[in-house]
């Protein structure tokens, strides 16, 4: 059965009684998270079978409520769906790989600490297999600055070339490959789609057209049928990485699934999105962010690697990812009239930085020191963005 069918399902139980017997299986999955993998699936089809006969209402809706996932690791446990057949040779020999270096592990999740719960949610909103939300640990170790040696960048490791057939624009300043929101999405889409195009629904052999290639893929499912053999992913010979490509995939499931037989210590991550998404309608500097939010501007650098001049500008960058607790604070400075320059002599001046400006030209061309400048900005160095937005000392009269 496809995802799609899957989907079908689910949304012919689209009703108050569904939604319950959701609930209380979000509860059952919850009280899952220390049971060995066979409970937790025998837990999970209980779950799915209260909900086919839909359970009373009364008899289970306040217990669902008071028994939700805990935290991402949960509720991404609650969406796997490929953790029935664990015993192909070559998801065992990765399970032994990764065991043996759980430090390893630890370091790779905690990396994944700012994206994971959001990552779970889009991947779970789609209704794919949760071991998606995986695949950054295959491919780029949950670092979204990653590049690799044949020119593939950011956590989902798109190539040139595919990143631009989905839209994900590199010019000066942005490249969409290392946004996380961009390109999360985009390799949500080029999954489905190559699925649906190519392999009638069958997600593992498009994951292996997302690593090899789609020609790679078909050539070598054309070259099994001719021999005899059969034509999923299993039955294949494809390059060494594309052969390993699922069992990663599925042997780090396997762990996350039940880290305490592997003796794994996962670090917590809340179920919530450790980021929220800050519309750019006018040019925005990490700077003049951080200023304005409260958070430092290494967070937002870092929630934010797709700004290589640390200027967020409208024509490139759809949001500006801030922590979440900050979110509010800074739409609201931006909301503010203080935010935008003020009329001369009101004492509440500013400037918006052009390219070629220096801070001593700027000083300069109002009146005032490059020291005062500093001061007032809390700048420690003389280099400016474009777009960046300068607050003046008072005894500036002109603005720009």
């Amino acid at each position: 059965m496809t995802y799609h069918t899957k989907r079908r399902m689910l949304i012919g139980f689209a009703s108050v009684s569904a939604l319950i017997g959701s609930l209380l299986a979000s509860s059952v999955y919850s009280q899952a998270s220390t049971l060995s993998a066979e409970q937790r699936q025998s837990l999970r089809s209980n779950a799915t079978s209260a909900q086919t006969h839909r359970l009373p209402v009364e008899t289970h809706f306040w217990d669902a409520l008071a028994l939700e996932p805990r935290d991402a690791w949960s509720r991404l446990r609650a969406s796997f769906q490929w953790q029935q057949s664990l015993d192909e040779p070559r998801v065992q020999h990765w399970i032994d790989h990764y065991r043996a270096s759980p430090h390893n592990i630890v370091e790779i999740t905690e990396r994944a600490r700012p994206w994971l719960a959001w990552i779970v949610e889009q991947v779970e909103a789609r209704g794919l297999p949760g071991e998606i939300a995986l695949i950054p640990f295959v491919e780029s170790s949950f670092d979204p600055t990653a590049r690799s040696h044949r020119g593939a960048a950011g956590l989902w490791q798109f190539m040139p070339g595919t990143g631009d057939a989905l839209g994900l624009r590199r010019v000066r300043g942005y490249d969409g490959r290392l946004d996380v929101v961009a390109s999360t999405r985009a390799a949500l889409d080029y999954i489905e789609l190559q699925a649906d195009q190519w392999y009638e629904g069958d997600l593992e052999l498009s994951l292996a057209a997302y690593n090899a290639g789609a020609g790679t893929v078909n050539r070598a499912r054309r070259n099994a049928v001719s021999s005899g053999n059969g034509d999923d992913y299993w039955s294949l010979s494809l390059p060494r990485e594309t052969m390993n490509y699922l069992p990663k995939l599925k042997a780090i499931a396997a762990i996350v699934d039940n880290p305490d037989k592997y003796q794994v210590a996962l670090p917590v991550i809340e179920d919530a999105p450790a980021f929220a998404k800050i519309p750019v309608n006018r040019p925005l500097g990490l700077d003049e962010a951080a200023r304005l939010s409260g958070a430092s501007r290494g967070e937002l650098a870092a929630l934010n690697p797709a700004l290589s001049n640390g200027t967020a500008h409208p024509g490139q960058a759809r949001v500006l990812l801030v922590p979440a607790g900050r979110a509010d604070t800074l739409m609201a400075s931006l909301e503010t009239p203080a935010s935008s320059p003020s009329p001369a002599g009101s004492g509440e001046a500013r400037y918006v930085v052009q390219s070629g400006d220096s801070l001593s030209t700027i000083a300069s061309r109002q009146g005032v020191s490059v020291s005062q400048i500093r001061q007032v900005n809390g700048l420690n160095g003389d280099i400016l963005q474009p777009g960046q937005v300068l607050d003046l000392p008072r005894q500036s009269l002109a603005y720009r």
